[in-house]
Protein backbone atom coordinates (compact mmCIF):
# COMPACT_ATOMS: atom_id res chain seq x y z
CA UNK A 1 0.00 0.00 0.00
CA UNK A 2 2.84 2.41 0.88
CA UNK A 3 4.60 1.73 -2.46
CA UNK A 4 1.37 2.39 -4.36
CA UNK A 5 0.82 5.66 -2.49
CA UNK A 6 4.44 6.74 -3.11
CA UNK A 7 4.17 5.90 -6.82
CA UNK A 8 0.91 7.86 -7.10
CA UNK A 9 2.47 10.82 -5.28
CA UNK A 10 5.51 10.84 -7.58
CA UNK A 11 3.33 10.50 -10.70
CA UNK A 12 1.11 13.33 -9.49
CA UNK A 13 4.14 15.53 -8.81
CA UNK A 14 5.48 14.94 -12.30
CA UNK A 15 2.10 15.82 -13.80
CA UNK A 16 1.92 19.04 -11.75
CA UNK A 17 5.37 20.05 -12.98
CA UNK A 18 4.19 19.74 -16.56
CA UNK A 19 1.19 21.96 -15.82
CA UNK A 20 3.39 24.75 -14.50
CA UNK A 21 6.25 24.56 -17.00
CA UNK A 22 7.36 27.93 -18.41
CA UNK A 23 6.03 28.96 -21.82
CA UNK A 24 8.18 28.26 -24.86
CA UNK A 25 10.26 31.35 -25.63
CA UNK A 26 11.36 32.47 -29.06
CA UNK A 27 8.73 31.63 -31.63
CA UNK A 28 6.85 33.43 -34.36
CA UNK A 29 3.77 33.10 -36.49
CA UNK A 30 3.33 34.39 -40.01
CA UNK A 31 0.58 34.52 -42.59
CA UNK A 32 0.82 35.40 -46.26
CA UNK A 33 -1.99 36.44 -48.57
CA UNK A 34 -1.50 36.06 -52.31
CA UNK A 35 -4.72 36.71 -54.25
CA UNK A 36 -5.79 33.93 -56.61
CA UNK A 37 -7.39 36.14 -59.27
CA UNK A 38 -6.81 39.50 -60.95
CA UNK A 39 -9.79 41.20 -59.26
CA UNK A 40 -8.57 40.36 -55.75
CA UNK A 41 -4.97 41.20 -56.69
CA UNK A 42 -6.13 44.61 -57.89
CA UNK A 43 -8.08 45.23 -54.68
CA UNK A 44 -5.08 44.35 -52.51
CA UNK A 45 -2.76 46.47 -54.68
CA UNK A 46 -5.16 49.41 -54.30
CA UNK A 47 -5.18 48.94 -50.53
CA UNK A 48 -1.38 48.87 -50.40
CA UNK A 49 -1.16 51.97 -52.60
CA UNK A 50 -3.65 53.84 -50.37
CA UNK A 51 -1.60 52.76 -47.33
CA UNK A 52 1.57 54.06 -49.01
CA UNK A 53 -0.07 57.39 -49.89
CA UNK A 54 -1.35 57.82 -46.34
CA UNK A 55 2.14 57.22 -44.94
CA UNK A 56 3.93 59.24 -47.63
CA UNK A 57 5.71 56.23 -49.15
CA UNK A 58 6.69 55.82 -52.81
CA UNK A 59 8.08 52.96 -54.87
CA UNK A 60 10.19 51.06 -52.36
CA UNK A 61 10.01 51.88 -48.68
CA UNK A 62 11.56 50.38 -45.57
CA UNK A 63 10.39 51.66 -42.18
CA UNK A 64 11.94 50.22 -39.03
CA UNK A 65 11.68 50.95 -35.35
CA UNK A 66 13.65 48.89 -32.88
CA UNK A 67 17.12 47.36 -32.90
CA UNK A 68 18.99 44.81 -34.99
CA UNK A 69 16.48 44.89 -37.88
CA UNK A 70 17.67 44.27 -41.44
CA UNK A 71 15.74 44.67 -44.68
CA UNK A 72 16.23 45.10 -48.40
CA UNK A 73 14.12 45.68 -51.49
CA UNK A 74 15.17 45.08 -55.12
CA UNK A 75 12.87 46.05 -57.99
CA UNK A 76 13.24 45.28 -61.68
CA UNK A 77 10.51 46.88 -63.78
CA UNK A 78 8.24 49.91 -63.55
CA UNK A 79 5.29 50.88 -61.36
CA UNK A 80 6.20 48.49 -58.53
CA UNK A 81 5.38 49.17 -54.89
CA UNK A 82 7.31 47.42 -52.14
CA UNK A 83 6.75 48.09 -48.44
CA UNK A 84 8.64 46.61 -45.50
CA UNK A 85 7.59 47.75 -42.04
CA UNK A 86 9.30 46.33 -38.96
CA UNK A 87 8.48 47.20 -35.37
CA UNK A 88 10.44 45.50 -32.63
CA UNK A 89 13.85 43.87 -32.55
CA UNK A 90 15.79 41.34 -34.61
CA UNK A 91 13.60 41.20 -37.74
CA UNK A 92 14.89 40.27 -41.19
CA UNK A 93 13.08 40.83 -44.49
CA UNK A 94 13.85 40.92 -48.20
CA UNK A 95 11.54 41.67 -51.11
CA UNK A 96 12.48 41.19 -54.76
CA UNK A 97 10.04 42.30 -57.47
CA UNK A 98 10.58 41.36 -61.12
CA UNK A 99 8.02 42.72 -63.57
CA UNK A 100 5.70 45.70 -63.76
CA UNK A 101 2.92 47.13 -61.59
CA UNK A 102 3.42 44.74 -58.68
CA UNK A 103 2.58 45.57 -55.06
CA UNK A 104 3.71 43.75 -51.92
CA UNK A 105 3.81 44.55 -48.22
CA UNK A 106 5.78 42.85 -45.45
CA UNK A 107 4.71 43.81 -41.93
CA UNK A 108 6.66 42.40 -38.97
CA UNK A 109 5.99 43.00 -35.28
CA UNK A 110 7.39 41.72 -32.00
CA UNK A 111 10.83 40.21 -32.40
CA UNK A 112 12.97 37.84 -34.44
CA UNK A 113 10.77 37.21 -37.48
CA UNK A 114 12.03 36.45 -40.98
CA UNK A 115 10.38 36.99 -44.38
CA UNK A 116 11.90 36.58 -47.84
CA UNK A 117 9.61 37.19 -50.82
CA UNK A 118 10.21 37.02 -54.58
CA UNK A 119 7.44 38.39 -56.80
CA UNK A 120 7.65 37.63 -60.54
CA UNK A 121 5.23 38.76 -63.23
CA UNK A 122 3.05 41.76 -63.91
CA UNK A 123 0.16 43.15 -61.87
CA UNK A 124 0.62 40.83 -58.90
CA UNK A 125 0.13 41.70 -55.26
CA UNK A 126 0.52 40.11 -51.84
CA UNK A 127 1.12 40.72 -48.16
CA UNK A 128 2.92 38.97 -45.33
CA UNK A 129 2.19 39.63 -41.66
CA UNK A 130 4.48 38.22 -38.96
CA UNK A 131 4.56 38.42 -35.17
CA UNK A 132 7.38 37.07 -33.04
CA UNK A 133 7.82 36.59 -29.32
Amino acid sequence: MFKTFTAALVAGSIGQGALFAPAFAGGWVSTTYAPANARDAGALATGLRVYSLYHGLRGASIRQSGRRNVAGIAQNGRGNLGIIQQQGNGHSATLRQNGNDNAYGIFQFGRNTDANVVQNGDGDSGATFSYGW
